[in-house]
């Protein structure tokens, strides 16, 4: 009887994944391990839920597609801490730009490698070049070079995660003190998820985050046209 609800509510994907992500924030609050974060967390509950349920993707998708209506205005918010800073942007703006640049060359290259080593075609390779920049643009930029734009989404979602989950640990390995280095190295390599940690981190970390992602999202649609053509 409760199988039967969950194949067929209207609602049931997308209840199922705001308790998963309360989940997630609740397990954060309690054990302060950088990998109980709630993004993460969501998304092994929600795959273990529906395992053990026997419940298809096809139908959590049905009445779960909804969240993805604010991915897009969620992005948008991110200009409010970026405004807020105004003037820092302005000062470093020459490093910033530089920065950004040097980051989404640096992920790009690195899939053209893997790809060449791995022996991947077209396809595949197109597939995961845009995995560093947000859902919305590197859904568009998959499908229009022949991608396959739902494995694009698992890419995106995945190298999000690991940034949510490791940017903070990774910036103490590597002695990253200064917060707008800090917040620029996680909107880059991370987009939206990483930069809801740069928040957490810090109001400077948040809007330079915030800013990379937009700016990577840019540098990465003038610059992806010429490096997916190479295989």
């Amino acid at each position: 009887m409760i199988r039967d609800w969950m194949t067929h509510s209207a609602f049931f994907g997308l209840l199922l994944t705001i308790v998963a992500f309360e989940i997630g924030l609740l397990l954060k609050r309690k054990f302060h391990w950088s990998i109980f974060n709630a993004p993460f967390m969501s998304i092994v509950i929600v795959i273990a839920v529906l395992l053990i349920c026997d419940i298809d993707y096809e139908t959590y998708d049905s009445s779960a597609h909804y969240l993805s209506y604010f991915i897009t205005p969620a992005t948008v918010c991110f200009a409010i801490p970026l405004y807020k800073q105004i003037v820092l942007l302005k000062k470093h703006l020459r490093a910033i730009i530089v920065a950004i640049m040097s980051g989404v060359l640096a992920s790009m290259l690195t899939v053209f490698g893997l790809s060449l080593v791995f022996g991947f075609n077209h396809q595949l390779y197109v597939t995961l070049l845009p995995k560093s920049i947000t859902t919305a643009v590197g859904m568009e930029i998959s499908e229009m070079f022949g991608g396959y734009a739902t494995v694009t989404i698992v890419a995106i979602c995945i190298t999000g995660v690991l940034g949510n989950t490791f940017a903070e640990t990774a910036c103490r390995i590597f002695r990253i003190h200064d917060p707008v280095a800090r917040g620029l190295s996680i909107g880059t390599c991370s987009h939206a998820s990483g930069t809801t940690r740069a928040m957490m981190m810090g109001e400077i970390e948040g809007a330079m985050s915030s800013l990379a992602v937009v700016v990577a999202c840019v540098f990465t649609v003038l610059v992806v046209s010429f490096l997916a053509n190479l295989i």
